[in-house]
């Protein structure tokens, strides 16, 4: 695992070097640095290096403590082993290369409002060596921050000991790891198999919850299949899925919600609702009521929080969860000159009660990304900000090769579509091609939807180590 060796700010005496993006050619022009490189910073950084970058109109500067991006919604596919992470991720030094930004490796730990400077940590990696011996700063004279959001735990016992979140592709891949290594086990063991064993229990039931057991259920059968015939995966492989609220999907329709219960249903997924969990153990979960469930695995989907960082952020305005108060232009409340989009930003919904937030969706980034790329322009071009307003699509939810279900609404189809089947599964991957096209253009993601469909009729429909 990459570490990051924290490093005092700027108000403990920091000593700030020459900003590493305003030496050379670019040094007069506007500096536009995006802090985070999920959806909606990849996409912003893609479409203003392409439009702005590249014609020489302004620098262009995305910090990312990862290498590479990979699209969040498809992290369960990774978990399950049902998508192959080498074949979907995108590395960032050869997107900025293509499109006309630069890419810097970087954690940020603090920004200096005054002096208008980003500052990245140091950087040791997994074997110890010093890679980036100092902080390094990036003068900014637009600020955009899109550092996504992580998993809440809300101080649960035995989260960060024994579950694992889906927050990155490493944990995805580590979980999908473990179950492979929890099925050869179980079909080597000359034992009868302990209560609990092969038994994943995935707490959360949003849409990273039910997605994840839906296609485990599928990949495990699969995985099974290929000689683990000791396994007999209707009778030894449990899901259960734990969910404090009193029905599944709680933030969608609720006829969604019944629509994918019915379906679980059908599978032998097994759904507690109204439990809550009071601890994580090493070898399960127990819920407040005092009930244990045995569990081998534990995936922890429950609550959104953005990072920890942005609490107190160079003093901007944050919340309770640490997303920045944003206005309806975007733009942070204390400062004009930053902005923040996606998980990280707490924006109001428009038409909505008070306090009502525009909700953590792929979708909410996509469009803030779309929009934030005409708000920079006119501040380029000194003219008025325009405000943003949410558009949602609705909701849909991938059940993996069962269906899928959701609905669409608003703008889109004039009123409220419910969906599922075929036609909802067309829609969900619809979705993801959006985010690839804004990534890559048209031809590119033809020519690799062409070889990936013809690489999956030569290759296991599922990743087995």
């Amino acid at each position: 695992m990459e570490n990051s060796v924290p490093t005092p700010g700027p108000g403990a005496g920091f000593a700030a070097p020459e900003p590493f993006n305003v030496v050379g050619p670019d040094a007069h022009l506007h500096q536009i640095v995006i802090v985070g490189g999920g959806a909606g910073g990849l996409e912003l950084a893609t479409k203003l290096g392409d439009r702005l970058g590249k014609k020489g109109k302004a620098s262009v500067t995305l910090i990312e403590k990862a290498r590479t991006h990979f699209w969040k919604p498809h992290l369960h596919e990774i978990a399950a082993g049902s998508m192959d992470l080498g074949t979907y991720e995108l590395n960032h030094l050869a997107q900025s290369y293509w499109h006309g930004y630069r890419y810097r490796f970087g954690e940020v730990i603090g920004i200096d409002r005054k002096r208008k400077l980003v500052i990245t940590a140091p950087y040791v990696d997994e074997h110890g060596e010093e890679v980036i011996a100092a902080p390094r700063v990036f003068r900014y004279d637009t600020l955009v921050i899109s550092v996504g959001s992580l998993t809440n735990d809300f101080g649960t016992p035995g989260v960060k000991e024994h579950a694992i979140c889906l927050e990155t592709p490493a944990q995805a891949a580590r979980f999908h790891r473990r179950m492979v290594n929890a099925c050869i086990r179980a079909h080597a063991q000359p034992e009868p198999r302990r209560p609990g064993q092969l038994t994943v229990a995935i707490i959360g039931a949003g849409a990273t919850g039910i997605e994840l057991a839906a296609e485990l259920h599928n990949t495990t059968r699969a995985l099974v299949s290929f000689g683990l015939d000791r396994i007999d995966p209707g009778k030894d492989i449990r899901i259960v899925v734990i969910e404090g609220a009193q029905r599944i999907l709680p933030a969608v329709p609720e006829r969604v919600s019944n629509a994918a219960m019915r379906l679980l249903d059908k599978i032998g997924v097994e759904v507690r609702t109204n439990a809550v969990v009071a601890e994580v153990l090493p070898d399960g979960v127990r819920l407040k009521d005092g009930d244990v469930i045995p569990a081998e695995l534990v995936v922890w989907a429950a609550g959104v929080k953005a990072p920890e960082m942005l609490k107190d952020f160079g003093g901007l305005e944050s919340n309770r969860v640490n997303q920045l108060v944003v206005l309806p232009t975007l733009q942070t409340t204390r400062d004009p000159d930053i902005f923040a989009l996606g998980d990280c930003a707490a924006c109001q919904w428009e038409g909505k009660p008070e306090g009502t937030l525009v909700p953590p969706r792929a979708q909410a980034a996509h469009q803030q990304a779309s929009h934030l790329v005409r708000q920079v322009e006119a501040r380029l071009s000194g003219k008025p900000l325009r405000t943003w307003r949410y558009r949602d699509f609705g909701s849909l939810v991938s059940l993996g090769k069962y269906s899928t279900v959701g609905n669409l609404m608003g703008s889109l189809v004039g009123g409220n579509l419910w969906l599922d089947g075929q036609f909802a599964s067309l829609m969900y991957r619809s979705l993801y091609k959006m985010h690839e096209l804004a990534l890559h253009g048209f031809v590119k993601v033809t020519l690799d939807t062409l070889a990936r469909l013809i690489t999956r009729r030569t290759e296991p429909h599922v990743k087995l180590h």
